[in-house]
């Protein structure tokens, strides 16, 4: 199966080339095997190869030309593929129309001076864990989550993606339940997974959101809050449970 990532190297123009790594994702690592050294997050420290390449994808190299740029060599394995899936793209067009929310594990974004940032992919889809809903969207169906981290380490990583599948549990069940309706549901889901992302990190979401925008007092959001005090003791049960387990 792999960790699958997607890695966003920022162009000289502002535009981005996107690049799939497929055990990117384990512990978050690759956020510290790229490099000036090693931009494909590779072993060999000495790649003029890969300086060379990814400093003409930069400059605005296309795909296509790829493949008669890396004929012929003899490289080392990297971790992130050399040749991109794309190039030429803006951030919220990866996020909405590239970046797999069930696929792929996790999304890096890499500037051009080589400072990484690291996001969790967190997905809306409801499909496993309610039995009303029979399929749900992957791409572009969910949240970007940033990650602490401490002497190189992730913090806290396992712990927001335990609650965000407990809080999935709930939500399903409400969906089942009749008390949301699929868009209700995608709104709780969103506005609850905000505040417990809280200052901390941050939250991105594909329709350019940094976090849930309350919205002004209407059907949908009473629906939310009579279904917040239920939802909420189900998921003290379940963290509760967890923690016995």
């Amino acid at each position: 199966m792999g960790h699958r990532a997607l890695v966003a190297y920022e162009r000289t123009d502002g535009q981005y080339t996107l690049h799939y790594s497929h055990w990117g994702a384990a512990n978050l690592k690759l956020k510290h095997r790229i490099s000036a050294e090693t931009p494909f997050g590779g072993d060999d420290t000495d790649s003029k190869w890969a300086k060379q390449l990814l400093a003409e994808l930069a400059d605005g190299l296309e795909v296509d030309a790829v493949d008669g740029y890396l004929a012929g060599e003899d490289r080392p394995s990297t971790v992130v593929e050399p040749k991109p899936c794309a190039t030429g793209l803006t951030l919220d067009e990866i996020v909405a129309d590239h970046l797999d929310y069930l696929h792929h594990e996790a999304f890096f974004v890499v500037s051009t001076t080589f400072e990484v940032a690291a996001y969790r992919t967190l997905w809306f889809g409801l499909q496993y864990d309610s039995e009303t809903v029979e399929q749900g969207e992957t791409v572009g169906n969910g949240a970007l989550a940033t990650v602490r981290w401490y002497d190189g380490e992730p913090v806290g990583d396992g712990h927001l993606q335990g609650q965000f599948a407990a809080l999935k549990d709930v939500v399903g069940d409400m969906l089942d339940k009749g008390v949301f309706t699929p868009s209700t549901a995608r709104q709780y889901l969103k506005r609850k997974l905000a505040e417990r992302v809280g200052d901390r990190q941050k939250l991105r979401i594909p329709t350019g959101e940094l976090s849930f925008e309350t919205a002004s007092i209407s059907q949908t959001q009473v629906i939310c809050y009579e279904a917040e005090r239920l939802s909420d003791s189900s998921l003290s049960i379940i963290f509760s449970r967890r923690r016995v387990d």
